[in-house]
């Protein structure tokens, strides 16, 4: 980069070190807890975000998690930042010499930050802990899950974020087994320092209570006091409206559909009615169907107040959803150019740019030319706030925001 770094990414991704468990958790459980293995074989999709690994002689070499009985690979699609083109990347297993330092390392990182013209990143768990912290609140020990996730964040905190000047976005996960224990965890975590703790985006899809059902209300209004972010991505609960024959590419092309489930049972629950600081951002929503749903949400809410299943009781909803939207909601996308279009229709303050590193999806080295090449046609003002001023509001940094162009 011959220019200085200026996107704020929301959603990227950390790829758990090898170390972790067996460095951070108690010595007695350290035979128990996860530990990588480096084996020949083939990874495969398990269904609902789940990523195996069957060892064969023909396959090929990669480093694999062990926990909880299960054989996890590092796969390429979750670690692809250098690898060109695209379509040269396959599914199968990785080594940690294979993918970049920058996955599993915050030195490196802040190297691969640099040159791609990232200022800042909030980074989700990788594929083996997964998005929300899925494989430790859904394992059977869960004495040993609490002690993994308090490791992992942990790590996050003293190794991963420690010495980046901010730049580094701490993001927390908590048991999500016991709402109790979650919001231990979370004035633990706001107590040390985080910005933000991941939360799957449609629980009753894992068999836990749902958003509407308010067994989560405590959690959100601990996030909400500490002034953390509570980030919600794709792929943290299983996606079955697609047939189990479906085409793999229906999965990809609809997962944010996903997402607007989710922020719907956010706008019509009363969460935020409940809790009107609670900010909550939504990872790879992408743009293109926020207004149709926004102004889907505002139709039945202003025409559909009868009595019956449609009912829409507007004492407990007082504004319409869009309010609700705009005051608590953020949404970003690394690519969308019709979403992009309709700007004025979502709302400019309630947009972010994200560059997933290091999945497939990311531009990595040139996240920063790709960004400003898809918003160039939009005001000057809009740009900026999309490439960082929004998500530098959002997690309350305090790193410099760059000067306005």
């Amino acid at each position: 980069m011959s220019r200085a770094p200026r996107l704020i990414s929301p959603d990227d991704h950390l790829q758990a070190p090898a170390h972790l468990w067996q460095t951070r958790l108690p010595a007695r459980l350290r035979d128990l807890g996860p530990y990588v293995k480096r084996m020949t074989g083939t990874a495969y999709d398990a269904g609902g975000g789940n990523f195996r690994f069957r060892e064969t002689p023909d396959g090929v070499l990669g480093d694999v998690w062990h926990y909880d009985g299960k054989q996890v690979p590092i796969v390429k699609i979750a670690a692809a930042a250098g690898f060109y083109p695209r379509s040269s990347v396959k599914f199968g297993p990785n080594t940690f010499d294979e993918i970049r330092e920058g996955c599993y390392n915050g030195t490196a990182r802040l190297a691969d930050m640099d040159q791609a013209g990232i200022l800042a990143s909030a980074n989700y768990p990788n594929m083996f802990v997964m998005f929300a912290g899925e494989q430790f609140s859904f394992a059977a020990d869960k004495p040993l899950a609490l002690e993994c996730i308090k490791a992992y964040n942990d790590f996050v905190i003293e190794e991963w974020c420690a010495g980046t000047g901010g730049r580094l976005i701490p993001m927390g996960i908590v048991p999500l087994w016991d709402a109790d224990l979650a919001i231990a965890e979370t004035h633990r975590l706001a107590k040390l320092g985080f910005k933000t703790i991941s939360f799957p985006e449609a629980p009753h899809r894992n068999g836990l209570p749902s958003i509407s059902s308010r067994y989560w209300d405590g959690l959100f209004e601990a996030i909400a006091d500490a002034d953390m972010v509570l980030s919600v991505h794709i792929g943290t609960s299983p996606m079955t409206l697609a047939a189990p024959d479906a085409p793999a590419a229906v999965a990809h092309v609809g997962a944010s559909y996903y997402v607007m489930h989710c922020l719907m049972e956010f706008l019509w629950s009363g969460v935020f009615v409940r809790f009107p600081h609670l900010r909550v951002s939504f990872a790879e929503s992408q743009l293109g169907l926020v207004p149709y749903t926004l102004d889907r949400c505002d139709f039945i809410w202003e025409n559909i107040i009868i009595d019956g299943v449609a009912t829409v009781d507007q004492r407990a909803l007082p504004e319409k959803p869009s309010h609700y939207f705009r005051q608590n909601c953020y949404v970003s996308y690394f690519r969308d150019p019709v979403g992009l279009e309709m700007t004025q229709h979502i709302g400019v303050d309630n947009i972010m740019f994200e560059t997933d590193y290091p999945h497939l999806d990311c531009d990595w080295p040139d996240c920063l030319t790709e960004a400003e090449q898809m918003v160039a046609h939009l005001p000057q003002e809009t740009q900026d706030k999309i490439l960082f001023g929004n998500a530098h509001k959002l997690f309350r940094l305090d790193i410099k925001e760059p000067a306005l162009a």
